[in-house]
């Protein structure tokens, strides 16, 4: 399974904010065994996000876009996603309530003696989906993400993103197979070995360079055995802690 990452927001790209969201999400999908084919952070521009989408949407098994939801000016990623699809936002039933809901909760009120018209929220703001889509509620904050075919939209704020992965995970995964171990040879060392390794093995092999002396190794595949034969293969020519 071939999955690409979005990540939206001018903060990302001004050096205000890390991007800690897509390191975490491509670690959780590696270990589920999909590819990250594509990983891409772009501004709160919803003509930009919208072409994105839509491209990677057909070239991708899955993309996951991240960020700019909400009802602020800058939040329009989720209409970027309805604009890929050509469709409209539509605020569903049990969108409107869960965030009656939450505001009756922050108010320290019964949900149901609030008054929805008088809720100081613009629910259509910050709570609109593509039509069609399935909303996903949020499960520690505000804001709903959303599912449109094989586009996944989620809240940026990294406690809400890794939150709502979760009520989707078993919709990702692949047959990618991967082990890595650490190895004291400097990386210009390993060069022809590695050039040997890729004519001989049907695999991919990473070389990650480390300031504390000890770089890493990986080995990827769709078998597990092609995948330890490859890695048994590398720790007899290259040094490693062990020896």
């Amino acid at each position: 399974m071939e999955v690409a990452i979005v990540t939206v927001g001018d903060e990302i790209l001004a050096g205000d904010t890390r991007n800690t969201n897509a390191e975490r999400l491509a670690r959780r999908l590696d270990e589920r065994g999909a590819t990250v084919a594509r990983m891409l952070t772009i501004p709160d521009d919803r003509e930009l996000i919208a072409g994105i989408v839509d491209d990677w949407r057909r070239q991708f098994d899955a993309v996951i876009v991240g960020g700019g939801l909400g009802g602020t000016h800058d939040d329009v990623t989720m209409a970027a996603v309805a604009d890929a699809f050509g469709r409209e936002l539509v605020l569903e039933a049990e969108v409107r309530e869960d965030l009656i809901e939450h505001m009756a909760d922050y108010e320290g009120v019964d949900p149901d003696d609030l008054d929805p018209a008088e809720v100081d929220l613009d629910l259509e703001a910050w709570g609109a989906t593509p039509a069609g889509a399935r909303p996903l509620l949020n499960p520690v904050g505000l804001c709903p993400g959303a599912v449109v075919e094989n586009v996944y939209v989620f809240p940026g704020p990294p406690a809400e993103f890794e939150a709502m992965f979760d009520l989707v995970a078993e919709a990702f995964g692949g047959d990618a197979v991967s082990e890595t171990f650490e190895t004291t040879a400097p990386e210009g060392s390993l060069t022809d070995t590695l050039d040997q390794f890729r004519e001989q093995f049907d695999l991919v092999v990473g070389s990650y360079p480390s300031r504390s002396g000890r770089n890493r190794l990986k080995v990827t595949g769709s078998d597990p055995d092609a995948v330890a034969e490859g890695v048994d293969w590398l720790r007899e020519r290259v040094a490693t802690p062990e020896t």
